[in-house]
This record gives C-alpha cells, structure tokens and sequence, in this order.
C-alpha cells in the first residue's frame, strides 16, 4: 500500500508501505480522508518544532477517518464497511498518569506520527490501517471528511473543559488556524456570550466570523485594534491562544480582565511571557495539550448536529497530490483545513 512519508524539511514522498496483520480486538480500515495538521507542516517545512526533531523517516498523519474492512477476534461492536473516526491517541492504561485518569500524559504514548519518542511513531497517512477497535468512533451519518475532523475538533473541546464554565463569558481567541476555528465552534456551544478573533489574514477573520465570532480584528491592518478592549485592565474572561506567537500572547493578555485565564494551545516553541503583568493581573496560565476521552464526545456532537465542521474543511487533494496539498494547507491566505483522499 501506499503512505505519506516524511524524510527531512521539505522531503515529503508517497512510498510503499507494508500491510500490517489484524490482531484480536483490532479491526483494519480502508482510509477515506485525512486532514493536515499544524504539526505535520511543521515536520514539512521545518523537520520538526521546538525540541522534536526528525531523526527517521516518519509516516505522517493523525487525523483520519475511514470504513472498515476486516474485523479482529472479539471485536463485535463494530461492522465491515462502517465509516469510523479513528483517534490517534493511544495511552497505555497501566502508567502513574493513566491510572490518574490523565491519558494525554501516558508515559508511554503512542500518538500516530509523532517524532517525540525514538523510533518514532508512524503516523496514519496510508492506503489502509490497522487500528484498536477502541480507538474507533462510529461516525454514522457524517462524512468521511466531518470524521476526519474529529481530532482537531477534540483538541479544542479539551481546552474548553480545562477553561471551566464559559456560559456567559467573554472570550478572545488569538490565531484563526483549524484550532483557533474550532476553539470559536467550541465555545460558542460551551455558552460563551461574545468572542472576539484575532489573525494577520483577511481569510482566516472571515471564518472566524462564520463560526460564531461576535467580532474580529486584523492585528496586522490594525495593530492597535484590541487597544479598545484592553482598558480599565481588559474585558475578557478567558483568552484561547492559538497561534503560538508572543506577540499574540502579550496582546491577550493585556485584553485579559484580572483574575482571567489563559488556554495556552498554540505550540511553536518556547514563548516569552510577560510575567509581570500576569502576576500584576492575577491571570491564571493553563497549557491545554491533545484530548483523550474528548475525542468521542466531539464525534457524538457532530453527529448530533451541535457542531458543524463542514465549512472550514477548505480543499481536498488526491494521495497523489501530497506535496500539492502540504502547500496548500500552509498556505493561510486561503486554507483553513485541507485533507487528503486517500479512496
């Protein structure tokens, strides 16, 4: 079969991969869609982020969704042809932080196409996988594309309940990327009463506003733009950073009401963060890091009509046109979340 395969920054090939065999409680899947996450374009453009390097040839991929084709022993909760949403996360169940109900910390993760542990751990960008049953969310009723979106979907969720009770909360989010999207989407259901998006690109406010931003601001046409929401020590609540950047970080904070909290999401790297004013403001600085039991719940959603992804999945590509799609999805301008058919 086929996979997407990163060898280096920049060195993205489709190789032939091997089939792996079906083991109990496991079931194999004819992959539909996957979609690019912000950490596969870090792989792509730069060979990794932060301290996480490329030291192998990785399979990429971690968002994926597709229908089965072979059942394993014991897996009778499940049927062939059944369009499943497939979690990448796959904690171990036995270590400290699993038994403390912390899955997204399991010392011994394995989190498809992650470059953090060595050997690395192959992603799911392939013909066809070979997944534990348990990771499968049923995804009747949606499309492959609405499954595949599950995961970013479920990153978002998670912080949103890490943030506490938004209902009647005034909210900023800082970067309109896939995250920052449905960071909107996910607190917007979560009861937030207004949302205020930040970006440097037209494109990105512009489906902001389509899920649920009561208002948007260009930081780039007009740098002073929170300037106006940032007196008398700052209206928010609740400020969802998304992108990473310290200059977003910073400007959120000064937006940040005292005794407001930060949802730290975005990873880029190391930030520099403005210490004072957080003590000064009493802020509260919550790193919010994958999902576990979310990722369900995100599905459930969907299917339930609570959530609506459709929108923001802005360009699908052939498994041929890998390369074509990785420039695409980098490409802020006009992607929110691109994806891969792979049948």
């Amino acid at each position: 079969m086929k996979a997407i395969v990163i060898h280096g920054a920049g060195d993205l090939r489709v190789e032939d991969c091997d089939v792996t065999p079906v083991g109990p409680n496991q079931v194999r899947i004819r992959l539909a869609i996957g979609g690019i996450c912000g950490s596969d374009l870090h792989y792509f453009n730069h060979g990794g982020f932060g301290d996480v390097k490329l030291k192998e040839p990785m399979i990429l991929g971690h968002e994926v969704a597709g229908h089965i084709t072979e059942l394993g022993t014991n897996v009778d909760h499940l049927s062939i042809g059944q369009l499943v949403a497939i979690s990448p996360s796959r904690p171990c169940g036995i270590c400290r932080y699993c038994s403390e109900g912390k899955q997204n910390h399991c010392l011994n993760m394995r989190f498809y196409g992650s470059a953090m542990p060595f050997p690395h751990i192959q992603g799911a960008f392939r013909e066809t996988l070979v997944a534990d049953a348990n990771q499968c969310a049923t995804a009747d009723g949606l499309t492959p594309s609405e499954a595949a979106a599950a995961e970013p979907l479920a990153v978002c969720l998670h912080a949103v309940r890490r943030a506490g009770s938004l209902v009647g909360k005034r909210v900023i989010v800082t970067g309109c990327g896939p995250i920052g999207i449905f960071c909107i989407l996910s607190a917007r259901c979560a009861g937030a009463e207004q949302i205020v998006a930040t970006d440097l690109e037209a494109f990105p406010l512009e489906m902001a506003k389509r899920a649920g931003a009561t208002e948007v601001i260009n930081i780039k046409t007009d740098p002073s733009g929170l300037a106006p929401l940032s007196s008398e020590k700052g209206t928010f609540n609740t400020l969802f950073e998304c992108s990473g950047s310290p200059s977003a970080l910073a400007a959120g904070i000064e937006a940040l009401r005292p005794g407001g909290q930060i949802m730290q999401l975005g990873l880029g790297g190391d930030m520099i963060v403005p210490v004072q004013k957080l003590t000064a403001k009493e802020l509260s600085l919550i790193g919010s890091f994958r999902f576990h039991e979310e990722f369900f719940t995100g599905v459930e959603l969907m299917k339930q009509g609570a959530l609506d992804v459709k929108p923001f999945i802005t360009q699908t590509f052939e498994l041929r046109d890998a390369m074509d799609a990785f420039r695409t999805a980098g490409d802020r301008s006009s992607a929110i979340k691109t994806q891969i058919a792979f049948s």
